[in-house]
C-alpha cells in the first residue's frame, strides 16, 4: 500500500497532505470476521439508518436466527419474525431474495475470487434492493478489491473537493472521468478521500 500512496502523490500532488496525515491504507490487509453472506445482509439491513439503529436491528436478527446470520438460519425465519426485528418490508424482500439465491446456488461465493468486479456486481445487483453502492462497499472492504471508484458515495466526492480546495460540487459523472488516472488503485484513492472527511483527518 505504501507504493500506491507514493504513486498517488506522484500522479496527483494534491493528495500529499492527506496521505502524510493518515495511517497506511489497509484495504486488502484488514481481515473481517463476517462471512460474505452476513456482510451483505448487514449492508441491506443498515441502509438509510444510523449506526446505532442498524446495530440494534442486526443484533435482533442474529438472535432470532439462533446466533448466526447464515442462509440456512435466515431461510427459517418468517416475514413476521423479521418485521419484529425492525426490518422494513422492502428490506425483508431483499434479504429473502438474496438468501434464496444463495441457497439455490444462483450466486456461488466460492467463485468470486475468479470473477471480475463487474461480474460480481452483475450477480449481486440482480437481487432486488442491492444496488451499486452496496456492492462497491462489499468489493472494497470485504473482498479487498483495489480498483473500485465509488463516485456515487457522497463522502468520496466531498473528500475529493476538500483535497483539491474546490468551491463547487463535483458530480459523480465528473469524478468518474477524473478517476481514470488512478486505474489499478482507485479504491486506495477513494479511501484517502474518505479520510479527508473524517474526524481528526479533517484538520490535516
Amino acid at each position: 500500500m505504501r507504493g500506491f500512496a507514493k504513486k498517488l502523490i506522484k500522479t496527483d500532488p494534491a493528495f500529499e497532505g492527506i496521505v502524510n496525515a493518515s495511517p497506511l491504507c489497509n484495504i486488502a490487509l484488514k481481515k473481517y470476521s463476517r462471512t460474505h453472506f452476513e456482510t451483505i445482509v448487514v449492508s441491506i439491513a443498515s441502509q438509510q439508518l444510523s449506526s446505532k439503529a442498524a446495530d440494534t436491528i442486526i443484533a435482533r436478527v442474529k438472535k432470532a436466527a439462533g446466533g448466526a446470520i447464515n442462509p440456512t438460519k435466515i431461510a427459517t425465519l418468517t416475514d413476521t419474525e423479521l418485521r419484529e426485528c425492525g426490518l422494513s418490508f422492502a428490506k425483508i424482500r431483499s434479504i429473502r431474495e438474496f438468501t434464496d439465491a444463495i441457497n439455490n446456488k444462483v450466486i456461488r461465493f466460492h467463485t468470486f475470487p475468479s470473477l471480475s468486479n463487474a461480474e460480481i456486481s452483475e450477480q449481486l445487483t440482480s437481487i432486488w434492493g442491492i444496488g451499486r453502492w452496496t456492492v462497491e462497499m462489499f468489493l472494497i472492504f470485504h473482498l479487498g478489491r483495489l480498483d473500485l471508484w465509488p463516485v456515487g458515495d457522497l463522502a468520496v466526492r466531498r473528500g475529493w473537493e476538500k483535497i483539491h480546495h474546490l468551491t463547487e460540487k463535483t458530480s459523480p459523472k465528473d469524478l468518474e472521468l477524473l478517476g481514470d488516472q488512478f486505474a489499478g488503485y482507485q479504491s486506495v484513492v477513494a479511501w484517502y478521500c474518505w479520510r479527508a472527511t473524517e474526524g481528526d483527518s479533517a484538520n490535516w
